[in-house]
């Protein structure tokens, strides 16, 4: 055979490949709203720079009739490309191809391409839509996951693992994006569950669909599985490059920097904040009044919403934002604050990205409720993560700061590199009329007039501690500053740290309270 013809011969089975599992089937997937696996990558990564592998891998299955069965590409699709000229390697399960189940080969080519990312030191990005694990391959199918969770564990920390739910995810199948940093799911298409509605009808009696089961307002808002949450797929995918833009290849690098460039809100700073300190205010507009070009890319936005994180820029380069959301249960610490913070503090102190903690808050929600939640344990988290990080950490504390909350917040007994107060901060173990509730209780109750004499006691104490300079009169605060001092003071901060050196206990790994 000539080259010629050999050259015919391998572009008539590429052609047989690429079709995935026949025009049929992808006009099925098209009908149901969704995108096929090849245009999904088409549309996340630069044009023309995908580079495809293992485009001929079948699988090896020859019970239940599957001998007889030809599966395009084992019904995933894998490859290198890039965002804006950051290189990924990323991967598409094909749900026109035997539902995208997975077999033991499809696993493999999923693993190779992990184990291509973590060799090149590159982030790794999986679109899951698939029926899970392919019954006529037993035991081999549950292999594949089992190493593809191994391989999720080993690349944690390492380089950024991205996960796409874009079809069903279901059963085992939903414990590698589990395992993953960040989690992106889109309105009427994803499906996250361990056991489907089937299930939960026979074992429990229960009837639920599946979008309240498991769709993506639910994992977004309720269950905190999700990251980041769209209205269709062409908005996940610019959520995708948004986020990629803020993050390093791996590591051993810092996220790339941009040019700086001055806040774009004319608003100040000061203006933001109410004069009665029990009054709300959005924590998001204080942030875009300090960040570069006022950009601030919030991570969680729907869960756990008593508590803000996201990156955004100072002077060009990334941070991780942490706040208190005063709009929000008054921006008290609950079980699932202090889950939403711990792990995002966690993956910026892996992966070189320093953190700005913006402190406002009265202290952990009070309640039996949350105790019986675990408030104890989950709280802990936060003061882990933070006593944990290395690296630079700032903290402003804009007005309450309240008993656990201060410390849990980043305080300089956590570790913080600098911590900042404006003149309207109060630390403290609690709220003034609290305080005095509990310090006066004698003098109150013998008083002539109670009332006058606790509203006394209640001026006397915080003229003692509303303030910040009891605090700074031992050293926990650096600096008391100008609300409109606050983003000239991070940046300051922030260069100077960036070369801090600390030295820690020899270990394998510390015992975190999960």
């Amino acid at each position: 055979m000539t080259l010629g013809k050999k050259i015919q011969d391998l572009l008539a089975r590429v052609a047989r490949v690429t079709a995935g599992g026949g025009e049929k089937a992808i006009r099925k997937q098209v009908a149901s709203g969704k995108l096929t696996a090849r245009d999904r990558i088409r549309a996340i990564l630069d044009e023309d720079s995908f580079h495809e592998y293992d485009l001929f891998v079948e699988h090896k299955c020859k019970d239940f009739g599957m001998d007889g069965k030809q599966l395009a590409g084992d019904g995933v699709i894998t490859g290198t490309g890039t965002i804006e000229s950051f290189p990924v390697c990323i991967f598409a399960q094909d749900f026109t191809v035997a539902g995208g189940s997975l077999g033991l080969m499809h696993a493999r080519k999923i693993t190779k391409i992990m184990d291509h990312a973590m060799k090149l030191g590159v982030p790794l990005i999986g679109i899951n839509d698939s029926g899970g694990a392919r019954i006529q391959e037993g035991v081999n199918s549950l292999a594949g996951y089992g190493e593809i969770f191994y391989r999720n564990t080993l690349a944690s920390g390492v380089i950024p693992q991205i996960s796409v739910i874009l079809g069903p995810c279901a059963g085992g199948a939903v414990y590698s994006p589990a395992l993953t940093d960040f989690v992106f799911v889109v309105e009427g298409i994803s499906k996250m569950f361990i056991t489907g509605p089937e299930v939960i009808k026979t074992v429990l009696g229960e009837e639920i669909t599946m979008e309240d089961l498991g769709g993506a307002r639910v994992q977004a808002e309720i269950s905190g599985n999700a990251h980041f949450y769209a209205d269709s797929e062409a908005e996940c995918f610019a959520q995708i490059k948004r986020l990629v833009s803020f993050i390093p290849w791996n590591n051993r690098k810092k996220p790339n920097p941009f040019p700086p460039q001055p806040p774009r809100t004319g608003q100040l700073t000061a203006r933001i904040i109410p004069a009665e300190v029990n009054q709300p205010f959005d924590v998001r507009d204080l942030i875009r009044t300090i960040s570069d070009d006022s950009d601030f890319f919030e991570i969680q936005e729907h869960w756990a919403a008593n508590i803000v994180i996201g990156f955004a820029r100072l002077h060009g380069e990334t941070v991780g934002i942490v706040g208190n959301q005063p709009l929000v249960l008054a921006g008290v610490l609950d079980v699932d604050a202090s889950d939403k913070a711990a792990r995002f503090i966690r993956f910026c102190d892996a992966f070189n990205i320093p953190l700005v903690t913006l402190v406002d808050l009265p202290g952990y929600l009070p309640g039996a409720e949350q105790e019986h939640a675990g408030v104890i344990r989950h709280g802990a988290k936060l003061l882990y993560a933070y006593s944990e990080a290395t690296v630079p950490k700032v903290t402003v504390i804009l007005r309450k700061a309240y008993g656990g909350g201060y410390i849990a917040m980043c305080s300089r007994h956590l570790g913080a590199d600098f911590v900042f107060a404006w003149p309207s901060a109060e630390i403290a173990v609690m709220g003034s009329e609290g305080a005095a509730n509990i310090i006066f209780r004698k003098e109150i109750a013998a008083a002539d007039d109670p009332a006058a004499m606790r509203q006394l006691k209640i001026r006397e104490y915080s003229e003692k501690f509303a303030n910040p300079y009891i605090a700074a009169a031992n050293g926990h605060i650096d600096a008391v500053i100008q609300p409109e001092e606050t983003r000239d003071y991070l940046i300051h901060a922030l260069e100077v740290s960036q070369r801090k050196s600390e030295v820690r206990p020899e270990r394998k790994h510390g015992v975190p309270p999960f």
